[in-house]
């Protein structure tokens, strides 16, 4: 991925908005956050005292309804505090009532926001792979819990480099009680030219995918997916931090949806033990990863478009 450039200079009036926005933005999420954890709280305890699928199916809609209208928010002040040419395609065929497998490139934590506004009303709320090490995070750790985010950690020892999937299968199962989209980045981590370097990735603009997450997905709710949507995001002007949408900065950003079928042998195999499993589920993935690396330089190298696709 291009290296952002260098923000130009701004003058004092324009420094002191951004600062300001960036402060009411700053609370409207915070506030945002406590209100709807808040209003979490008795249905998560519900579910962990009584753990019958009847009672698990009522809070986890409660939950999801919670943790959509989060998103509504947020979606709202994004909008409000910056004008952003938003080009998107392949989301007008999806279905709120549908089961989705999602995988999509990673730059920044911005990209949390951008696929929870774009997939709003489209497909259910974006349950996202986690590092274990998040659920420690202060009140959204929690809601994270509560709404039965996987938890992904790393072994030591012979199986030092290999994922905990016992976690994720679990939460893949809870899944199939409501429609549920599963969101995973195959990368594991933010890119930076540093890791590229590092793992001497043989892409241009990603890191190498971990296969692990997606493979358990498939394997345990395989059939219940109606197919793995394969996102691309690009930001032309140059990937954005965090503050720069808090601040009202952000100026365009590219959003590319492609539902792909699942291979059926892909379906029901064991990663960790069969071999030959693992080689065509990497094969799979391999092939994504080089459409979308060449799908990315494509964007990047095309003039600017001249319509918004989304508000």
């Amino acid at each position: 991925m291009t290296k952002r450039p260098p923000l130009a200079k701004k003058s004092l009036a324009r420094r002191i908005v951004a600062i300001a926005k960036g402060c009411i933005n700053s609370l409207i999420i915070g506030l945002n956050t406590l209100l709807v954890f808040a209003a979490m709280i008795p249905f998560a305890l519900l579910k962990a005292a009584i753990r019958t699928a009847g009672v698990r199916r009522v809070a986890d809609t409660v939950l999801n309804a919670l943790a959509a209208s989060w998103v509504k928010i947020n979606g709202r002040w994004i909008t409000a505090s910056q004008r952003i040419r938003w080009d998107v395609e392949g989301i007008d065929e999806l279905k709120l009532r549908g089961w989705y497998l999602v995988s999509s490139n990673h730059q920044s934590w911005v990209d949390i926001l951008v696929l929870q506004k774009v997939f709003d009303g489209h497909i259910p709320f974006l349950k996202f792979f986690l590092k274990k090490e998040l659920i420690y995070v202060p009140v959204i750790g929690l809601a994270w819990w509560a709404l039965d985010f996987p938890f992904m950690q790393r072994k030591g020892g012979m199986g030092k480099g290999k994922t905990d999937l016992a976690t994720t299968r679990k939460a893949c199962e809870r899944f199939k009680l409501i429609p549920t989209s599963v969101m995973n980045f195959l990368e594991g981590t933010r890119f930076t030219q540093e890791k590229h370097f590092k793992q001497r990735s043989p892409y241009k603009h990603l890191l190498k995918p971990r296969v692990g997450g997606i493979a358990t997905a498939l394997a345990t709710m395989g059939e219940t997916f109606d197919s793995l949507l394969d996102v691309t995001i690009v930001y032309p002007p140059g990937v954005p931090t965090f503050w720069d949408i808090l601040s009202g900065q952000m100026s365009e950003v590219v959003v590319r949806v492609r539902p792909l079928p699942i291979p059926r042998d892909l379906l029901g195999g064991d990663y960790e033990r069969d071999a030959a499993f693992r080689a065509r589920m990497q094969t799979w993935v391999s092939e994504m990863w080089q459409a979308k690396d060449q799908q990315i330089s494509d964007l990047l190298a095309r003039p600017a478009p001249a319509k918004s696709a989304i508000g």
